[in-house]
């Protein structure tokens, strides 16, 4: 009775313990190396947040986004020591809190993805044992009982097809692999934005304007997070794909405007050159949108590092044939060596320093599911130019 009572308020302690520790841990890294590190980004508490969901659970992440966010306010923005939040260091305030809480939110579904994950492979393995069992006693019948081959053979075609589900199932890994890779752009447009919203308030006097864009760009770049979330949650739950009449030359005005900053940090120019009687297409718009902006990101990455000569990317779209839309991101950047052309589409090949190799394989699994093609070619001059098709609706001429 004494052991049962205890176990709940062990649980909380141990919870409460991992909700403060990594704030008081993150605000003593953040006091320590405010010379080094920028405080405008608040990387440790963000780790703090992250660690305390994992290892402690739901309650302890809360209680970590409570205190992180506490603890920010109070000591690392304007007024000094107080918790009252003014109007200078509100968007700041919003952008922590809510970033915080998506880290604490995707910290948390990562980890039940994860253990979920481990169960079904345990109780697979489980059942495989069990079937091979089964299909060894059987094949020991099949000496003395010839009548017995058909149930035998059953037996086997089940095994295999437990075995190539368990296939499928680890095939997931580099799914998981990918939640990382397509999340961390819109969350680094997010704290991008609101840097620039900090510069743009802390100029003299405040530029309005563009704090007000950056703002709506937050915006922007959160809900697409949660579309891409959403969508790869759908992945893991085989839901259907939302398929729904999508305008390509719309959503390559929208790709222009997402990476249009992008492209002027990185000296890019960016442009576009569209068909005007181009007929729509049937897909996901959220998964087509994201293959065209892993293209433009790939094609501004590659130009960034061109020297003595222009730095361009073109989005063009055409009509290749009747039933048919091209999509075209030309750069002129470094290229493609010819050895890598085709290996660039496999999972996990990376010639970046830190790429994990999924933006292009992705996107091929995209387009393919879509019912088109992906490909890559060099170009005559400098740089390579990325192509893929879709099918066009038939009801659109």
């Amino acid at each position: 009775m004494t052991g049962r009572s205890r176990s709940p308020l062990a649980a909380a302690i141990l919870s409460i313990g991992f909700g403060i520790a990594p704030v008081a841990a993150a605000w003593a890294l953040t006091v320590l190396l405010h010379n080094v590190v920028s405080t405008t980004g608040f990387i440790f508490f963000y780790a703090a947040v992250a660690a305390s969901t994992w290892f402690g659970g739901n309650w302890a992440g809360a209680l970590a986004v409570i205190l992180a966010t506490a603890t920010v306010e109070y000591f690392f923005l304007p007024p000094w020591h107080s918790l009252r939040v003014d109007r200078e260091s509100l968007p700041v305030f919003i952008e922590f809190a809510g970033s915080a809480v998506v880290i604490g939110w995707f910290s948390s579904w990562r980890k039940y993805a994860e253990q979920a994950l481990t169960r079904a492979r345990d109780e697979l393995q489980m059942r495989v044992e069990e079937r091979t069992a089964e299909l060894r006693q059987t094949n020991e019948q099949l000496i003395g009982e010839m009548a017995e081959r058909r149930r035998a053979e059953e037996a086997y075609h089940g095994a295999q097809a437990e075995l190539a589900r368990v296939t499928r199932i680890s095939a997931m890994g580099a799914l998981a692999a990918s939640i990382s890779h397509e999340v961390n752009q819109p969350l680094a447009a997010v704290v991008t934005n609101a840097d620039a919203c900090m510069m743009w308030l802390s100029s003299d006097p405040p530029n309005l304007e563009e704090t007000r864009a950056a703002v709506d760009a937050i915006a922007r770049e959160g809900t697409r997070a949660s579309e891409v979330v959403r969508r790869i949650r759908a992945m893991f739950s085989k839901a259907a794909p939302e398929k729904i009449r999508v305008d390509i030359n719309d959503l390559i005005a929208e790709v222009c405007a997402l990476m249009s900053a992008e492209a002027a940090r990185a000296q890019v120019g960016l442009d576009s050159d569209v068909a005007g009687d181009l007929p729509a297409a049937s897909g996901d718009r959220v998964q087509l949108r994201q293959v065209i902006v892993n293209l433009v990101l790939n094609a501004i990455e590659a130009t960034g590092a061109v020297d003595g000569r222009a730095r361009r990317v073109l989005i063009q779209s055409a009509r290749s044939s009747p039933a048919e839309i091209l999509v075209a991101v030309r750069d002129t950047g470094v290229g493609i060596d010819a050895k890598n052309q085709r290996r660039v589409f496999d999972p996990f090949f990376t010639t970046k320093g830190q790429g994990m190799g999924m933006g292009l394989s992705i996107s091929r699994s995209i387009v393919e599911a879509h019912g088109g093609r992906l490909w890559a070619d060099a170009n005559d001059d400098f740089g390579t130019t990325m192509r893929f098709t879709l099918p066009a609706e038939s009801n659109s001429e």
